[in-house]
């Protein structure tokens, strides 16, 4: 059997924006306000994967639980390298906390069928939790490898992988069977740019929900199925499932699935304290340099 390896990916806002104008007066931040950006950690979590494809041929599929609007990350993933791209969308699925979320993706990895690896990003920029890979890794009954920096080896014939994983004032190689489940740290991996060709051959991808925007009468199911049916025969259809297509318990997705509890928001400020100005003169800029070379900043 070739390998497989799926590539748990998220659609994130791009918090390296985030501003008074994007947050709302009780303390939780306007998405729609932000750019919509593939998580750093989750295309680190590709590149991985499209090495191993490198070495030891196979394929690759992306797979994220989002919006509608998360294909255009997807179409990303194919002009990267990925072979097959997958968007689990529905509304039942907002709200999500990390158990609801692992639990769609262990839901969606199940109807996939064979895999041989899953990675994931350590954690998305929207989220301080660093749960979503081990729950789902643990839903599916797998091994998993935390915080990994490195693949040292993988051994098809022995069905195994060795991996260096940080730790605290460290790291630790830890060899395990597969299939496996790996999360990855950010600059693990420096993610390639896209490639030219995939990018002419997949910018035309389109998921269901974008086909049903390119249809003005929504009641035009021929048209509908025309476009549908030309996407798949081009090898350009980004597969879009919902919860009856993945055999989920609605009452364990979304809202209605997530335990999770926002007891209190507070806004905090932070100010510094002492300052001091530098005046733009060479004699300012060198009585600054010295000052950080005696405080041993640099130098």
């Amino acid at each position: 059997m070739p390998l497989h390896t799926i590539v748990l990916v998220k659609q994130v806002p791009d918090t390296s924006n985030i501003s008074g104008e994007v947050m709302r007066p009780d303390g939780t931040v306007n998405r729609a306000r932000l750019p919509a950006i593939f998580n750093p950690e989750d295309r680190e979590a590709l590149e991985l994967a499209l090495r191993l494809k490198d070495e030891h041929g196979g394929k690759i599929t992306a797979l994220t639980m989002g919006p509608p609007n998360a294909a255009k990350m997807l179409r990303e993933c194919l002009f990267m390298g990925a072979d097959r791209v997958i968007l689990v969308s529905d509304r039942r699925f907002a709200a999500a906390d990390t158990l609801a979320t692992s639990y769609a993706l262990y839901k969606a990895i199940h109807h996939i069928g064979e895999y041989d690896l899953i990675f994931a990003g350590r954690q998305a920029i929207d989220g301080d939790t660093a749960q979503v890979g081990p729950q789902t890794a643990e839903k599916l009954g797998i091994s998993q490898i935390t915080y990994t920096q490195e693949i040292l080896s993988l051994d098809l014939k022995k069905r195994s992988i060795r991996a260096r994983r940080a730790i605290k004032n460290g790291y630790e190689i830890l060899e395990a069977p597969l299939p496996i489940l790996l999360t990855v740290v950010k600059n693990a991996a420096e993610p390639r740019p896209f490639d030219v060709k995939r990018l002419c051959t997949y910018k035309k991808a389109k998921s269901k929900f974008e086909i049903e925007e390119m249809v003005d009468d929504s009641h035009d199911l021929v048209w509908m199925d025309e476009l549908m049916n030309k996407a798949l025969e081009n090898d350009l259809y980004i597969e879009t499932w919902n919860i009856e297509d993945i055999d989920a318990d609605v009452s364990m997705c979304g809202l209605a699935g997530s335990p999770t509890k926002v007891h209190k928001v507070e806004n905090v400020v932070l100010s510094g304290s002492e300052f001091k100005q530098v005046p733009a003169t060479d004699e300012g800029l060198n009585e600054m340099i010295s000052e950080l070379m005696q405080d041993h900043i640099f130098g």
